[in-house]
């Protein structure tokens, strides 16, 4: 996707009415002068098509962020690039504006660990972004930072039950100088249910899974496996607060470990999305029949679970590097049977193969793609930590 302009374009006239033309992207669309970085955008979101602009604040923007905009009538007011008709003060705001102006005024004070969400993250994290950038106007007064940045964070969020699966209201602490975040089932509870370590906490929002649009996936290691926790808020806004207190935890934790590293070192390594989730079918080492399993990709950690919503997966495949002796096959060996799903994938360990079938063409390309890019990839020195533990694994 191409960035949009920043620059104030100029005036066009069409029978006797006054428009503000597109931003114009390259590929042949009329590029005036080279196109500005990708930060020129409203919310860090590439288009090639911004067609909306709100003409209070003075940014071109997508269609996405255009119906977010529209819910902050009282801050942003939205027309339509090509569609609406353009007063001339309005005109000559704009073109005095832009987005780079804008994202001086206020965007200036954005602490390095807040998350900047993408085009394909979920409504929720987008909404809250231009809200606490235009209505709240949090990261031009730091002050109004303090619920994520405080390094301390207590309240209520609801968690679903590892074994019954219903979510009732449970407190959670998170506490910088311990490094850890506690829940307790109970608000006078002394002794915490569960304290998950800063460390090895990871922190992602699955509205889809959970069933509700707040819904947030934090995973932990607890006795060397990986446990999943299920929680939301009616609250959107805390919901991306605890996200982002999270990250904050994540990211001072980080600059004690690795004091010689920079922030673009340490702020992809706060939060990180899945590579991908889905069902397929596996056999274990002494059966040949396949079932049906919940899939997700961790980074190097390949995890099956029964049901999407376990707390616990049923198994965890390390996956290496090509140099260490790791392959991502297409298809099946030729004897395999039991299988319901057409499309194999073996994935070659120095210990074994593991088979697996896809039911979709398109869910087999998606997973070797993933599988592939980890392959690919060399492995760290701490990595090879973590494979020697999985070869040592009961």
């Amino acid at each position: 996707m191409a960035p949009v302009c920043s620059r104030p374009p100029a005036l066009r006239w069409e029978r006797g009415r006054k428009h503000l033309p597109r931003p114009r992207g390259p590929a042949g669309k009329g590029v005036a002068g080279p196109p500005p970085p990708q930060t020129s955008l409203p919310w860090q979101v590439a288009s090639s098509d911004p067609d909306w602009a709100s003409y209070t604040l003075g940014v071109f923007i997508c269609l996405s962020c255009s119906g977010i905009h529209r819910n902050i009538p009282h801050v942003s007011k939205v027309k339509s690039v090509r569609l609406d008709t353009w007063e001339d003060v309005q005109v000559e705001f704009m073109a005095s504006r832009g987005n780079a102006i804008a994202r001086a005024t206020f965007e200036s004070r954005v602490p390095p660990f807040y998350y900047r969400p993408s085009a394909s993250d979920c409504p929720l994290l987008r909404e809250q972004w231009i809200r606490a950038k235009y209505e709240r106007q949090e990261f031009a007064h730091p002050e109004r930072q303090e619920p994520y940045s405080a390094g301390y964070r207590e309240g209520f969020l609801w968690k679903r039950g590892r074994d019954n699966g219903q979510f009732l209201s449970r407190k959670f602490v998170l506490t910088e100088r311990e490094g850890a975040l506690k829940y307790f089932n109970r608000s006078d509870a002394k002794e915490p249910k569960a304290v998950m370590k800063i460390e090895h906490l990871n922190a992602t929002f699955q509205p889809a899974k959970i069933g509700h649009p707040h819904g947030l996936q934090v995973t932990y290691l607890k006795d060397n496996s990986t446990r999943n926790i299920f929680v939301y808020h009616e609250d959107g806004k805390e919901m991306v607060d605890w996200f982002n207190a999270l990250r904050a935890a994540r990211f001072h934790y980080l600059q004690v470990a690795f004091p010689g590293a920079s922030n673009a070192d340490l702020v992809p390594k706060l939060s990180r999305n899945y590579l991908q989730e889905g069902y397929m079918e596996k056999t274990g080492p002494k059966t040949e029949g396949f079932r049906k399993r919940w899939f997700t990709m961790d980074d190097r950690r390949l995890m099956y679970f029964k049901d999407p919503l376990d707390a616990f997966a049923r198994g965890e495949v390390f996956i290496g590097s090509r140099e260490s002796g790791y392959t991502v096959l297409d298809g099946l060996p030729p004897s395999t049977q039991g299988h319901h799903w057409p499309h194999g994938i073996t994935i070659v360990t120095p210990e074994r193969r593991f088979l697996l079938a896809c039911e979709t063409e398109s869910e087999q390309r998606a997973w070797m793609e993933a599988l592939q890019k980890v392959v690919d990839r060399p492995m760290l020195p701490q990595e090879y930590a973590v494979e020697a533990h999985f070869k040592h694994k009961p």
